[in-house]
């Protein structure tokens, strides 16, 4: 299935808010690249956010992606909560504006040019993507690691 990429993703914050890191591995055969950045003041769902949206963004359209995250927040998220904060006009189910409104919206473009399949993996447990995933998380935060 060397048509199908596999990617990890995770997101770093120190202090939270506070400096931050996201982080993605991607998967393809035997071929790996390896993506990280980070922002001065943000929040760790932020960086899990944006580490599958860059992840995702940088694929060729059409792409089998089987994505693996930590995240239950990021998971729960695409796959289940988006369809009725939609509906409720980006609300919670308490009527409160969604938060990070913004990333949810550039994730589900992301997302939408690929057959994704959603899967959540318990975090620093061993996983080795996913602790690749972590490291480059925290190589993105700014100001050291």
């Amino acid at each position: 299935m060397s048509d199908r990429v596999v990617v990890y993703t995770d997101g770093a914050c120190k202090g939270n808010p506070g400096p931050g890191g996201w982080g993605a591995l991607l998967r393809r055969g035997d071929e790996e690249t390896e993506l990280f950045g980070g922002e001065a003041q943000t929040t760790n769902n932020r960086m899990e956010l944006t580490a599958v949206i860059e992840a995702l963004s940088a694929l060729a359209a059409g792409s089998r992606v089987a994505l693996y995250t930590d995240s239950e927040y990021v998971r729960n998220g695409i796959t289940s909560w988006i369809h009725n904060w939609k509906l409720r006009g980006w609300r919670t189910a308490d009527n409160k504006p969604v938060k990070n409104v913004e990333l949810w919206q550039r994730l589900e473009a992301a997302a939408a040019r690929h057959d994704v399949q959603w899967h959540w993996v318990r975090g620093h447990v061993g996983d080795p993507g996913n602790e690749r995933a972590d490291r480059l998380a925290n190589r993105g935060v700014p100001g050291g690691r």
